[in-house]
């Protein structure tokens, strides 16, 4: 999401005190990131809406993803507007495939978080890229490969099928893009598109497909196999 100033609003949820307290030493001394208050978990009111419209992007540590932290991971990502830094120790392949599934658009490994890296992601996402690790990303591939030969296997064995084909070239190619990181500018120059070409056919295949966002619409490329 384009942030209209030069300052970038932070909210930072952890359960941990010592670890919020540690995301906000890192970003003290950025001058353009200011750390704003995060309303409580289903908040309502004038008060939250005016913290959630202020928050261009929210810093979440956890240790691993269990069921509360999910559920309020979920509400972060409500509506598709904010983006969200994951800071985590760990992740399983089923919690690593859910988060990208909910929208999460940079993951950083707690024991490889520094302050640049920390400030790097939150700009990026606040661009509408995405981050993640090197090694994250060899296992989000191959997890999406095995879930692939497990599907294509069901198949053959008649207990299942292939998802039916569901998107067109030119959206093959501007996903693929995508998921190496490129932005809207770069992805245009590429395929000699226009920008506006870019993006509306990425909001048409969301809208299709009814998927949140373009990591949504990346990770649902990968797992069913187009990329």
């Amino acid at each position: 999401m384009p942030v209209p100033t030069d300052r970038i609003a932070v909210t930072i949820h952890a359960a941990d005190p010592l670890s919020r307290a540690g995301i906000v030493r890192h970003l003290q001394h950025q001058p353009t990131v200011e750390v704003v208050p995060s309303s409580p978990p289903g908040a309502a009111g004038p008060a939250a809406a005016t913290v959630a419209a202020a928050a261009a992007v929210a810093v979440m540590a956890v240790d691993r993803i269990d069921e509360p932290s999910a559920a309020e991971l979920r509400e972060l990502l409500r509506g598709g507007e904010r983006p969200v830094v994951l800071i985590a120790r760990e992740l399983r392949e089923p919690e690593l495939l859910a988060v990208v599934e909910y929208g999460v658009r940079a993951i950083l490994w707690r024991h490889q978080t520094t302050e640049e890296r920390l400030f790097e992601a939150i700009r990026q996402s606040a661009r509408g890229e995405c981050v993640l690790p090197p090694d994250l990303i060899g296992r989000v591939l191959g997890q999406m490969n095995r879930l692939r030969r497990s599907e294509a296997s069901a198949a053959c064995a008649g207990t299942g099928a292939v998802p039916p084909f569901g998107l067109a070239p030119r959206e093959t190619d501007v996903l693929r893009l995508l998921a190496d990181g490129l932005d809207t500018r770069t992805i245009s120059e590429k395929l000699a598109y226009s920008e506006r070409t870019v993006k509306n056919i990425l909001h048409g295949l969301m809208s299709r497909l009814q998927l949140n966002n373009r990591a949504h619409a990346v990770a649902y490329a990968l797992r069913e196999g187009y990329i």
